[in-house]
């Protein structure tokens, strides 16, 4: 039986303590202390050694996309409440001096910047999908980055963060090869979590869309069983939180970019994500705040 006790406030306030987050002042938006690091770096070299057998290539990108590419994948037709946008000053010296003027003055100065050419990146996967335009090799392909994500969701609770980390692997290829791979994936998944004595479940899901017509796209993604999420209790036994998800995006990338398979079709994607700074407090709320302290089996997965 569960014995914990799920109190968001609590649980934050213990983080702090035990000086695991740092506050900044700014609501999902905390430091991570050396000992939340730790874990979180031993958890993602964990899943790369899992995975090694894949041999995905890894790939590195700055936590910024081009703002033509989120208007082109409809990301602010479907999740413009979590968008983070980029803006500049680019005026003269009367405007420079008009803004430094208002700042002074606590007034609002925000309407003397204009946006730049580039978003905060929404999902770690997104920038992998221009660099499979054209056609793809016989086996399609497999990527993996770690990258830093941001979703406008303030919050003062410790598992909802505007920037957080993911580990994703992103797979290409015809509709069968990438089905296989994601329903695979969640199986590993879940045996991976298992074994660092997480009690975890995976559940159909949906994506946070916007809206009437957004309720309607999410109802359609469940029906067609394109996410799944594992889930763990970390603030609440009713309601677990997802620390990992699994996504068949079938064409709606590959149409955008002109991925294409070697006889011409339209390709898939599906990607996979570990939530590092979830999987973190996950590991934090189930076996305590001192790792030291741990069950051995989840040490030796963790510090090898």
């Amino acid at each position: 039986m569960d014995t914990r006790t799920y109190d968001i406030e609590g649980f934050h306030d213990e983080l702090v303590a035990y000086g695991l987050i740092v506050p900044t002042g700014i609501k999902g938006a905390y430091g991570r202390g050396p000992v939340f690091e730790d874990i979180l770096r031993r958890f993602d070299a964990l899943v790369v050694r899992e995975a090694a057998p894949d041999n995905a290539q890894e790939l590195t990108f700055p936590p910024i996309v081009a703002r033509r590419m989120i208007e082109e994948l409809g990301y602010l037709d479907n999740f413009p409440q979590l968008a983070g946008s980029i803006h500049s000053f680019m005026g003269d010296d009367r405007q420079a001096r008009q803004l430094s003027e208002r700042v002074q003055a606590g007034q609002r100065w925000e309407d003397l910047l204009a946006p730049t050419d580039v978003m905060l990146t929404p999902a770690a996967c997104y920038p992998v999908y221009p660099t499979f335009s054209g056609l793809l090799p016989d086996s399609g392909r497999l990527v993996t980055v770690m990258n830093w994500v941001f979703r406008h969701e303030p919050s003062d609770e410790p598992t909802r963060l505007q920037h957080f980390r993911m580990r994703e692997y992103i797979r290409v290829g015809s509709p069968q090869e990438v089905q296989a791979w994601r329903d695979a994936w969640l199986e590993r998944g879940l045996d991976l979590l298992r074994r660092l004595k997480l009690p975890v479940q995976s559940d159909l899901a949906s994506d946070p869309f916007f809206g009437r017509a957004g309720r309607m796209m999410a109802a359609s993604q469940v029906d067609q069983r394109l996410k799944f999420e594992i889930l763990c209790p970390v603030i609440s036994r009713e309601k677990p939180t997802a620390i990992c998800s699994f996504n068949w995006h079938q064409e709606h990338f590959t149409s955008t970019f002109g991925i294409r398979q070697r006889d011409g079709a339209l390709a898939h994607t599906a990607c996979l994500g570990f939530g590092l700074e979830r999987v973190t407090l996950a590991l934090i709320k189930t076996h305590g705040f001192d790792p030291a302290d741990w069950p051995a089996q989840v040490r030796e997965l963790l510090w090898p």
